[in-house]
């Protein structure tokens, strides 16, 4: 399917080892093996008091965790010559969703590590419900699903709390899986994830442990299309400089009309809002050349406030090449760096899930993808002529690397993030 912009992510964290060697159906004879958690989508809101929407206390905390985990992935060895690309939102949803089972440590650790130390558990989930509710209402000018799904072996039966606010606070769908036979639950699961995501990611799992009791997937599909099209007859062929030794060809593509622009002198930086049809816009941070390690030093929640509110209307000839990005990371390592860390050894505490059973998180995978072109696939349609002002317009061209971010105005989130070093790298 061709379209402008596809996004899709899937992150997952397997709950595994038994602290001590039951077998899971041991302590629940006759338990069904269906755990049917239905979505949820269409059902009422629940009504909330005056004051902030639940899904805007997650805002600022969220948008710290992006830029944290932004810089480990893109610092990890060999990153400055590649493309990052993840979903924050992603990922902070499927360590939410983790919490609601942890206690301890454990529990502390996750909301330390995702900055809700000044939020209650419930103001966490109410905002996950919200932001859920909120962007399954943005589907009528954006293709956008996000949802969580609990993958569980067969005759393993978590606490029913933490299945029912799975279900009620994350939408959470349910099914079993034997990881004994370790070939055909990955093949489930990563079927699961690729219906999903439109098989935008077809293959989020490639091992899985045999005494795996659960999977928790996260997972993410976008496909939004410019509120200002670009004109395919006036894409051409360009240099892009990866860096002072390396340029690759690229498909350019050109437009010049209105934009959102803000040029930060002090901090080496154009700053430049792309709009969708909807309420969602790529932000685009283009450092000088040479100036990238400077601007990532300075990355923060504040930062992109600060630059946000100094936008302004202005004429723009924009060039941006057509491409496609991809981000793959285990994500233990980093997370443990974070502080999370009692989750994946014998300390965890997940007795929020299991009580009759020692768990403790083995791997956390997140894969996003991304793809970006002229129109997408409803564009051709109408086309506007906009009035120019006579000044002259800024030019920002593309044509090194550059940073953006994927955000949703509704709820003040960051869909996903990334840096483009190599467009021509898969």
């Amino acid at each position: 399917m061709r379209g402008f912009l596809h996004c899709a992510l899937a992150s997952l964290l397997l709950c595994v080892a038994w602290s001590y060697p039951h077998h899971a159906g041991d302590h629940h004879p006759g338990h069904s093996h269906d755990h049917h958690l239905h979505h949820g989508q269409d059902e009422p809101h629940p009504a909330h008091g005056e004051g902030e929407d639940p899904c805007h206390k997650l805002s600022s905390p969220n948008a710290d965790f992006a830029f944290a985990l932004y810089k480990r992935l893109s610092a990890k060895a060999d990153a400055e010559s590649k493309n990052v690309f993840f979903s924050p939102l992603g990922i902070a949803t499927a360590l939410s969703l983790l919490s609601i089972g942890a206690k301890g440590d454990t529990h502390l650790q996750l909301f330390h590590t995702l900055g809700y130390d000044n939020l209650t558990g419930a103001q966490v989930n109410e905002g996950y419900e919200h932001l859920h509710h909120m962007l399954g209402h943005s589907k009528d000018t954006l293709q956008l699903d996000m949802g969580n799904a609990l993958a569980l072996q067969e005759g393993f039966k978590p606490i029913q709390k933490f299945l029912d606010d799975a279900k009620h606070y994350y939408q959470a769908e349910g099914f079993t899986v034997d990881y004994k036979k370790a070939e055909e639950a990955i093949k489930t699961i990563n079927k699961f994830v690729a219906d999903k995501t439109q098989n935008k990611i077809p293959e989020l799992l490639t091992s899985v442990d045999s005494d795996t009791l659960m999977v928790l997937l996260n997972y993410i599909f976008f496909r939004g299309k410019w509120e200002k099209p670009f004109n395919p007859e006036n894409t051409r062929k360009a240099d892009f400089m990866v860096d002072d030794t390396t340029t690759v060809s690229v498909d350019m593509m050109r437009r010049s009309g209105r934009y959102s622009y803000y040029n930060d002198n002090e901090n080496h930086t154009a700053v430049l809002m792309v709009p969708y049809s909807g309420k969602a816009s790529m932000m685009i941070l283009l450092p000088e050349k040479g100036k990238m390690k400077e601007v990532e030093a300075i990355l923060s929640g504040d930062y992109i406030k600060h630059w946000h509110d100094s936008l302004y209307l202005n004429s723009v000839d924009l060039e941006m090449p057509k491409f496609s990005a991809s981000g793959s990371y285990s994500m233990k390592e980093v997370l443990t760096e974070m502080g999370v860390v009692d989750a994946f050894t014998e300390k965890a505490d997940l007795s929020g899930i299991s009580e009759d059973v020692g768990l403790k998180v083995s791997k956390v995978s997140h894969k996003a993808v991304l793809s970006v072109d002229e129109k997408g696939t409803e564009a051709a349609g109408a086309t506007a002529v906009e009035i120019m002002p006579m000044s002259l317009p800024d030019q920002v061209s593309l044509n090194r690397p550059f940073l953006l971010l994927i955000v949703e105005d509704t709820t003040r989130s960051i869909l996903f993030m990334g840096k483009v070093v190599n467009p021509t790298a898969q």
